[in-house]
Formats: C-alpha cells, sequence, structure tokens
C-alpha cells in the first residue's frame, strides 16, 4: 500500500466513472466500511430492527367519510309518496 496512489481511480471497464482505489490505505479502508455497512443495513432490513422495525401503535381509525347530497336530490318530506289514481278516471 502506498500513500502517494490516489484515493480515486478510473474505472478499467470503459467507462469515465470512479472506483476506490485498494492500493491506498484510505481507499482500502473506504472499501472495508463500504462493505460493513451495506452488510449491516442488510442484515437490519432482514430482523426488521432499527429505522425497518414494525411499528407497535395500533393503526388509528379512520374516519368515516361524510356524503353531501344536495337538497334537490332528497325526496320531500311533504309531498304525496307517489302517484295516485283519481276516483274519476276509468280504468283500462
Amino acid at each position: 500500500m502506498d500513500w502517494n496512489e490516489p484515493v480515486f481511480k478510473r474505472s478499467k471497464w470503459g467507462t469515465s466513472r470512479y472506483v476506490y482505489n485498494a492500493e491506498n490505505p484510505l481507499g482500502m479502508a473506504l472499501i472495508v466500511l463500504s462493505v460493513i455497512v451495506t452488510v449491516t443495513v442488510l442484515v437490519m432490513m432482514q430482523t426488521r430492527s432499527g429505522p425497518f422495525a414494525l411499528d407497535d401503535r395500533p393503526a388509528p381509525d379512520l374516519p368515516t367519510p361524510s356524503v353531501y347530497v344536495p337538497d334537490a336530490y332528497l325526496p320531500d318530506m311533504d309531498a304525496p309518496a307517489g302517484p295516485t289514481a283519481s276516483p274519476d278516471v276509468p280504468a283500462p
């Protein structure tokens, strides 16, 4: 390992991306730290612990939605229930 090596170097895959340089001690430390953090987060997700823990509180009751029905659509309570036949009209 050499401190004179750059921490990042160009990728050899033909892209213009940079990768950690394992020849530099700081680059190696970043590689190890990245692996440790990734494994820790994956284990926490699998065990549902830390920020991935399930909430123990019960879900709040949702309010029942109120339905607005304009007065024009409500039946008039003072009107007769339906059409009535007049006694003056003969039945067919």
